[in-house]
Parts: C-alpha cells; sequence; structure tokens
C-alpha cells in the first residue's frame, strides 16, 4: 500500500510527487503514455518563472529525474478505475491494482476534433495535432492551423519559421490566446489570418491537399491548397473514469478550488484536468504542490 497514487505523469503529477516525497510520503506515479504530459510538444519555454528558456522535453525530463530522485516510482499504465473504501482508495491500472490513503488525479487532457468528414482518416496524412512533432515533415510547404488560443498562436508562429505559408484559421474575429502572440504573429510575412471561418471539409485521396474553408458571415466558401493542417481547438479532460467520486462541470472538467480537494475525501484533482481559470505550466506546477500538500494534512489528520 503506498500513502499517495498519483494518476498522471505531467508538471501537476509530477511536483505534486516531489511534494509528497519531500513530506516522506511513499508514493507512486501512474502514467498511461509518457512522462511530461502535452508540455513535451513546446519547444521553448519562456514564461516560467527563473527558467528564461527551457525545451519542453528537457523540462519534462528534469522534472521527472527530480522526482526519481526523491524516491517516487512510476510506473507506465492506464488507470481505469478508482474505488473509495474509507480511508483506503483502490486504483485500478490495465496492469494491477494498487491500494493508497490518498489519490491525487493529475490526467491533463486530450486534444479535441475538429469533426470534420474523414478527420481520423487522414490523420498522420496532413492532419496533425502537435505543431512541434511533425511540423518539420513540412518545411517549406504551406500549411494551415486551426484555433485561436495560445497553442494555436504558438504553433502558427513555430510553423512559420518552417513552412512557406501559414494559414491560421479562427472562427471568430479576434484570438483568445495571449496579445504578444497574436502581434508577433501580424508581423509575419508568411502568416495569413483567416478569421470569422471554419473548416468544413478535408481535401484529398491518400494524403491531405487542401482544406475548405466557410466564412461563417458571409457563407463564401474557399480552398486552401495545403498539405498539413495543425488542430489547435482545445483538449477535452480525462476525468470520465472517475466520475463516481469527482464533481464533473459541464465540459468534463473536474470541479475543485485552489486547495484541490474533490468531493471526496482524500481524493484530490491538479492541473489541466480541474476547474481553473488559466490553465499553464505555472499553475499545473502550483496545483501539484498544493494537491500534495492537501494530501498530506488529510493523512496526517
Amino acid at each position: 500500500m503506498y500513502d499517495i497514487v498519483i494518476v498522471g505523469a505531467g508538471p501537476a503529477g509530477l511536483t505534486a510527487a516531489i511534494y509528497a516525497r519531500r513530506a516522506a510520503k511513499s508514493v507512486l506515479v501512474l502514467e498511461a503514455k509518457a512522462w511530461g504530459g502535452q508540455i513535451i510538444n513546446t519547444p521553448d519555454i519562456e514564461n516560467y518563472p527563473v527558467v528564461a528558456h527551457v525545451s519542453g522535453a528537457d523540462f519534462a525530463n528534469r522534472l521527472y529525474e527530480q522526482a526519481l530522485g526523491l524516491g517516487a516510482e512510476v510506473k507506465l499504465e492506464k488507470v481505469i478505475g478508482l474505488e473509495d473504501r474509507g480511508t483506503v482508495k483502490l486504483v485500478r491500472s490495465t496492469a494491477a491494482e494498487y491500494e493508497a490513503g490518498a489519490v491525487i488525479l493529475a490526467t491533463g487532457s486530450e486534444n479535441r476534433k475538429l469533426g470534420v468528414d474523414r478527420e481520423q482518416e487522414l490523420t498522420g496524412k496532413g492532419v496533425s495535432y502537435c505543431a512541434t512533432c511533425d511540423g518539420n515533415f513540412f518545411r517549406r510547404r504551406d500549411v494551415a492551423v486551426v484555433g485561436g488560443g495560445n497553442t494555436a498562436l504558438e504553433d502558427a508562429l513555430y510553423l512559420s519559421e518552417l513552412a512557406n505559408k501559414v494559414y491560421l484559421i479562427h472562427r471568430r474575429d479576434s484570438f483568445r490566446g495571449e496579445e504578444a502572440s497574436a502581434a508577433r504573429l501580424k508581423e509575419k510575412q508568411n502568416v495569413e489570418l483567416v478569421l470569422n471561418s471554419t473548416v468544413t471539409a478535408l481535401l484529398g485521396d491518400k494524403r491531405l491537399t487542401g482544406v475548405e474553408v466557410t466564412d461563417k458571415l458571409s457563407g463564401e466558401k474557399r480552398v486552401l491548397e495545403v498539405k498539413g493542417l495543425f488542430v489547435a481547438v482545445g483538449r477535452i479532460p480525462e476525468n470520465e473514469n472517475f466520475r463516481a467520486l469527482v464533481q464533473l462541470d459541464g465540459s468534463g472538467y473536474a470541479v475543485a478550488g485552489e486547495d484541490c480537494h474533490t468531493r471526496t475525501p482524500g481524493v484530490f484533482v491538479a492541473g489541466d484536468n480541474r476547474t481553473k481559470e488559466l490553465r499553464q505550466l505555472v499553475t499545473a506546477a502550483a496545483d501539484g504542490a498544493m494537491a500534495a500538500t492537501e494530501a498530506v494534512k488529510y493523512l496526517n489528520a
């Protein structure tokens, strides 16, 4: 039996592991894919305090090594269930079952799909959800990014250094992302903003050769001849397996305040899967620290 089982090895989960180990609690971190979470896809982090520039992959590796160095145990197993047995929580993965005194859910979120015909068929054949992963395949070609948040803006900026031309498609006439990033985009000679528009069709036979966009105001359709489409329209929190113990809002985020408590005593939530105003690396780390601190208090009570 572990003192604390943490579900998810992103910045929130690994930070929680660090704080829990510093409190001398036994810790198991379970991760379905790879440690680091979505931050590993960020080429350059420049808004984290003290660290002016670091790649997401380097940041994740350092965080992982720090947690391991303090004695946290990490296993690559997908958690599929959680049961409340009072002072003991049963965590069920695809490989085993684990008992814990407290559980921290730091599951993050997954890519939201456009919902356009043939999207799944063309994924990996021109359609991508990770510009930093796949952008290099589209050097000196025309590509498009769809979305209006920070991820979409960052993807467009990144691709503008690789691609011949970048179309940034957004359904509104202004962006939700940081104004500084939007301003930098507007200065790029090879970036064209396609606003008040949505992607209504994906073109091409075996590979993507273009996208059809429709102007929401006029209804006019336009074909953009691109070889790559990078989708950045938000993410879906991965909380469904815990619905029985954790209250979810209408978008599927776990309802929890800054103390990271859920409605079930001994179950805490941290990171991008929690209801919050700002989902950034620094707030994920803050959540991890808070969730671990509250979990330790719960165990020591």
